[in-house]
């Protein structure tokens, strides 16, 4: 069995017989479910169970659950999710590519993928592909209703298997798509049954195409490409081949410049100093080259100079509409060489994983007007001037600014708020959602005792059986989380806990560790900072950069990584979006984690060890 295939359009087809559905980049996969297990198809019928085992493995653990519906069809896209509207495809790639067994199981920890389910072709031994769609659309979504699997996209579920979100109004999911940086959208006629192979005109993708400028830089006569390059750091990189989108004109004025003003290389190919700039409309870039590149027109206007890397950058991923951006240009970091709009870029890479962190709690931000070194001040109100997409929560007589989305997200950095700090706690609840150790050493001279701080607290850790997580503070110390299951423990409860941990240390270790408060008696031992874990106050929030010079960045690590080698300076906002994409991102479990912590076996046995004190 082969997919159906779509038709590619430039116009949303609109009317009640449409519905709407997220386009996502990654691998088009039927998945076959009988009693004897689970088989996933590629589109050219090629078996990809062994390239996928995190999913393979999530249906195995269904179990009994899924038994009474064998067996079952389904048709969906293998993806890792960056946002609840974008896959990256390189990473869906990457795996498909391997073979070796350890390295696959390496790569599906770091960067799990997910099987997004839009439709159903049989169900209980009936075919359903002569159904319907809605029809389809009904019984796949009272299918996963039943055995609890999620009914739309959530890219922070763990859950392997997910139902994709259908809109009625393409007015609602195509900005959705376009702010998140998706490849685009599907439009599905609601009454269309399902036709093994074939090109249907029923099902219509039209993509988010984005439009770079490049410089024509080669030309090869022998298979029509043209070769484009940006200029980065002065040196010409080359970004994309590309032979599709010219007219009959444009194809013969731009050979005919190579072949008169260029230099030729060999028997088919000239190159060209360079002369002349063009726009590439493409879906995505893979880090070396542009995705899918269709020319769209010559652009005379622009200075060849300034086709660069960072512009290539920004016309990839776009500021949303809604989000005013004044001064691109101002440094923020002039040690480094850091503008606002590398900031913003920055704060667009990584908030797919920061905004996790930041949703639903009260923020207060560290605001530097003027740049690093420069005066600042805190913000906790949120000011009258807010656009409509910022939330705010009142506590304390204080309107908080609530970071739920990338638009808000912009916004602070557009402001140049350059620190977010949060509370351990939500706005849904009194109670803490994990408990933090503030490992706080003299200065970062001395950051190798955070270092053995930590790893001595992992050892407890350990002990009592929690899983534990560790991350730079973006300046001399470390900080060490055990996320907890929601709404269960109040901050008396992690008192008895941290409380226990840092008095254990201090008295194992007098003379590297001391919990005393007042710095002028602490000497030059690292301060265990327990009293910090409590309602009211905050933490830097996991990939928030700091207000240094070096444009350091709190970021999460391996506990690997906590080694005597290791250094704070190493993460900053220039190396974070490379390091993620190398590693992943070592708190992607976190809050699943936190849903199974045994915590209140350990609580229960100190409170029996104090009630005998």
């Amino acid at each position: 069995m082969k997919p159906m295939l779509m038709t590619d359009a430039s116009v949303i087809p609109t009317g009640k017989e449409w519905l709407y559905e997220t386009k996502y980049d990654g691998f088009r996969c039927i998945l076959h479910w009988t009693e004897n297990g689970v088989q996933l198809f590629s589109r050219n019928e090629k078996l990809l169970n062994d390239m996928y085992p995190e999913i393979i493995r999530f249906c195995e653990s269904l179990g009994e659950t899924i038994t009474q519906f064998l067996p079952l069809t389904l048709d969906g896209e293998l993806v890792h999710l960056r946002n609840d509207y974008r896959s990256e495809f390189t990473i869906v790639q990457t795996r498909g590519r391997m073979r070796q067994k350890n390295v696959i199981e390496q790569h599906a920890k770091a960067f799990p993928c997910k099987y997004i389910v839009f439709d159903l072709l049989a169900y209980k031994k009936r075919d359903q592909t002569e159904l319907p769609l809605f029809k389809r659309k009904e019984s796949l979504a009272k299918l996963f209703e039943k055995i609890g699997l999620p009914l739309k996209i959530d890219y922070l579920n763990s859950a392997c298997i997910q139902q994709i979100e259908v809109f009625l109004d393409a007015e609602k999911i195509w900005p959705l798509v376009v702010t998140n940086n998706g490849e685009g959208i599907i439009a599905k006629r609601n009454s269309s049954p399902w036709d093994n192979a074939k090109r249907t005109v029923h099902w219509v993708k039209v993509k988010n195409w984005r439009t770079v400028n490049v410089i024509v830089t080669k030309y090869d006569k022998a298979n029509g490409f043209f070769t484009g390059a940006v200029f980065k750091n002065e040196e010409l990189i080359e970004v994309v081949t590309f032979l599709h989108g010219f007219d009959e004109d444009e194809l013969q004025t731009l050979s005919m410049l190579f072949r008169t003003k260029g230099k030729k290389i060999n028997e088919s190919a000239w190159v060209l100093e360079p002369s002349i700039c063009v726009k590439i409309h493409c879906i995505d870039f893979d880090g070396k080259h542009l995705r899918e590149p269709r020319f769209s027109s010559f652009d005379f206007e622009i200075d060849l100079e300034a086709c660069q890397w960072r512009l290539m950058l920004r016309q990839l991923y776009p500021i949303p509409e809604t989000v005013q951006i004044t001064h691109p240009d101002k440094p923020v970091w002039p040690k480094l060489g850091v503008g606002k709009d590398d900031y913003l870029l920055y704060l667009q890479s990584v908030s797919p994983y920061m905004l996790p962190f930041l949703r639903n709690r009260l923020l207060t931000v560290i605001r530097y007007a003027h740049g690093v070194p420069g005066e600042k001040f805190y913000q906790k109100n949120a000011p009258n001037y807010m656009p409509d997409f910022v939330r705010t929560s009142r506590s304390d007589e204080i309107d908080y600014i609530v970071c739920n989305n990338i638009e808000t997200l912009l916004w602070l950095g557009n402001q140049l708020a350059l620190e977010f700090h949060i509370p351990f706690q939500t706005i849904a609840t009194e109670y803490p959602t994990e408990i933090v150790f503030d490992l706080d050493p003299p200065s970062v001279d001395e950051f190798t005792v955070a270092v053995e701080a930590a790893l001595r607290m992992k050892m407890i850790f350990d002990q009592f059986e929690l899983q534990s997580f560790v991350k730079t503070s973006g300046g001399k110390g470390l900080q060490l989380y055990i996320p907890l299951p929601l709404h269960t423990f109040h901050y008396e409860d992690t008192r008895i806990f941290t409380k226990f941990v840092c008095d254990f240390l201090c008295d194992q270790e007098p003379n590297w560790f001391t919990t005393e408060r007042l710095k002028k008696n602490r000497g030059n031992k690292l301060y265990l900072d327990y009293v910090q874990h409590h309602e009211g106050k905050t933490i830097v929030a996991p990939y928030s950069p700091r207000g240094r010079e070096e444009a350091t960045v709190a970021a999460p690590l391996e506990w690997g990584e906590v080694t005597q080698s290791l250094s704070p300076k190493s993460f900053t906002i220039l190396t974070m979006p490379d390091r993620i994409k190398t590693i992943g991102n070592p708190f992607r479990d976190f809050q699943e984690t936190g849903d199974q912590q045994p915590f209140m076996e350990v609580l229960e046995h100190l409170k029996a060890l104090l009630a005998k004190q």
